[in-house]
């Protein structure tokens, strides 16, 4: 038996370590441990609610828009609070433009090194890479001259000796095994979804003043006046500036990223084998499309590893997800009055008790989320499966539309099975990446409509009463369910808590021992070399872990934290 840490693990940010015990030549047993304290919980208390969502939204750089929304959401819920059509719609636009994004992101630069060996594409042929891309779609990004411009200037990299990006890869490794050929079409790629996610930012900039962390946001709708006569406003042409930016994404999602998950995930279809772990997946619905959140254009629910058990989950009143939702921290760095064994998130408590890493007792600043007392996976594949359950017409069609390009490279038939995986997770992504660029066309038109209809209104004054008020928001985001709930006495936060992905994800052990999705999933994962341990970065890499939303920093006295110099 070997033990393996790599601690950071991720390739966005750190604070996240995993521990594996390695026994003839398979993980038999894993840990995922947080390495920072979240404490944005004690940040806010006392605070207005108004002015929540800009805090929270500072708990990460990448997942920002996220927690702006989720949080004004829940002080919504709290109040009754309608918001606008209008409203509803550009929040939508914002979250769908962030959530392409980030699906691009994550497959191209935060995974696929796992599976695309750089140097391997240095001896690709342009010519043949190219006619391997026009086999699998006509994306205009695939002609020789641009693949060949790829390969120089790889070249070129490995030559001045500065890989930038490529420098810490697995090259060479016996788990990779893609054509010269795929691999050089993959790296043309990944460098193009550099170009292709900026554009999905550009709309969310536009719509929401900046980003990351966008401004525009209000307890009772957005900021963005709309008047057809003032150029100030969100005028017309602003929106079919967006338009035209929506259009770009298009072509690369639909004809360069579902081709290259199909034919990765293909080639690599031993990995359907490995990482499922969790099998009890939930999601929440989306995109609301009334004022009350009780009409939602992408569906949500609790798949418990069936999917003829599918449970939908409704309206932002929903009492089965309210209810169910618990934290525990029997292993994780904080206490909780009385010993209790797991807290309703009403009633959470952000209490830490550092005691070092332990590995039958603490080990971890990130809680354990249950839902009606069981672990949970969260993500695109807990959210397709739901919208697939649920029968979502764009969902089915674009996965299966994937599975069948994977099938046909594969030579042999993809069962929806293999979805409980490691490549399915990242099909899954992508799958879900088609669907809300289909969904943000569908926003577009709907704001659109609405305008034209006279309906100018983004806000809706809040009015907090005397007493307390409870109330919790949700939203699918890119990395899965993610929740606030706020305890609101006379005005004020009396508590406030954010159930967030790699919660529910990276959580280590709950009350009962169960492990989390990130552990249960590396068990049997094959390691072909314990000090070069690819495999485990490509089963958590699959996940898109974004620790910083589970796990924040503070010092006590002031003082720095890290210092940078530039040389």
């Amino acid at each position: 038996m070997s033990r393996i840490t790599i601690d950071p693990i991720t390739r966005i940010e750190g604070h996240l370590r995993i521990d594996c015990e390695v026994t003839e030549g398979k993980v038999a047993k894993a840990w995922s441990s947080g390495t920072m304290w979240r404490g944005i919980e004690v940040i806010l208390k006392d605070r207005d609610p108004r002015d929540a969502w800009v805090f929270t939204q500072r708990i990460c750089g990448v997942c920002t828009t996220v927690h702006a929304v989720t949080s004004v959401r829940a002080v919504e819920n709290a109040l009754g609070l309608e918001v606008p059509l209008n409203a509803q719609f550009i929040r939508n636009m914002i979250i769908t433009a962030h959530g392409i994004h980030d699906h691009i992101v994550h497959f191209y630069h935060l995974a696929a090194l796992d599976w695309v060996d750089i140097v391997s594409a240095l001896k690709g042929d342009p010519e043949a890479a190219a006619k391997i891309g026009a086999s699998l779609s006509d994306y205009a990004g695939n002609s020789v001259p641009e693949i060949r411009a790829v390969r120089d200037k790889l070249t070129k990299f490995v030559e001045s000796g500065q890989l930038g990006p490529y420098a810490s890869g697995y090259w060479g490794h016996p788990a990779m095994k893609l054509p010269p050929e795929i691999n050089l079409l993959a790296a043309t790629h990944y460098l193009q979804a550099l170009e292709v996610q900026r554009v999905a930012n550009q709309i969310v900039t536009i719509l929401g003043a900046k980003s990351p962390h966008i401004q525009n946001l209000a307890v009772g709708g957005v900021a963005n006046p709309i008047n057809p006569e003032s150029q100030s406003t969100l005028t017309i042409e602003r929106l079919f500036a967006v338009k035209t930016l929506i259009d770009k994404l298009g072509d690369f999602i639909h004809n360069a990223m579902m081709t290259d998950t199909a034919a990765v995930g293909a080639l690599y279809a031993d990995w359907t084998q490995y990482g499922a772990g969790v099998t009890n997946y939930l999601s929440v619905p989306d995109l609301p499309l009334d004022t009350k959140g009780t009409v939602f254009e992408l569906p949500g629910g609790h798949v418990p590893g069936d999917l003829n058990a599918f449970k939908p989950i409704t309206s932002y009143q929903d009492a089965y997800f309210r209810d169910g939702v618990k934290e525990a921290v029997k292993h994780s760095w904080y206490d909780y009055t009385g010993n209790a064994g797991a807290l309703h998130p009403f009633d959470g408590e952000t209490t830490p008790n550092y005691t070092d890493f332990q590995e039958d007792g603490k080990y971890s600043w990130v809680k354990a989320p249950t839902f009606y007392d069981e672990r949970a996976q969260v993500g695109p594949l807990a959210n397709v499966l739901a919208m697939y359950a649920a029968g979502h017409e764009p969902t089915k069609r674009h996965l299966t539309k994937l599975i069948e390009v994977a099938s046909s490279v594969a030579g042999s038939p993809i069962p929806l099975a293999a979805l409980h995986s490691t490549v399915g997770r990242i099909a899954a992504r992508t799958v879900r990446c088609a669907v809300l660029h289909e969904a943000l066309q569908n926003q577009w038109q709907l704001l659109l409509d609405n305008i034209s209809k006279g309906d100018f209104d983004t806000f809706n004054r809040p009015v907090f009463p005397k007493g307390e008020v409870r109330g919790f928001g949700y939203h699918e985001a890119p990395r899965g369910v993610l929740s606030h709930w706020v305890v609101i006495k006379d005005g004020k936060i009396d508590n406030y808590q954010c159930v967030v992905p790699s919660t529910w994800n990276a959580g280590p052990r709950d009350q009962n021992d169960a492990p989390g999705p990130y552990e249960a999933s590396l068990v049997d994962n094959p390691v072909a070399d314990p000090t070069l341990p690819l495999e485990v970065l490509r089963t958590v890499h699959s996940f898109d872990p974004c620790l910083a939303c589970a796990v924040h920093l503070v010092d006590e006295d002031r003082e720095p934290i890290v210092s940078v110099k530039a040389m």
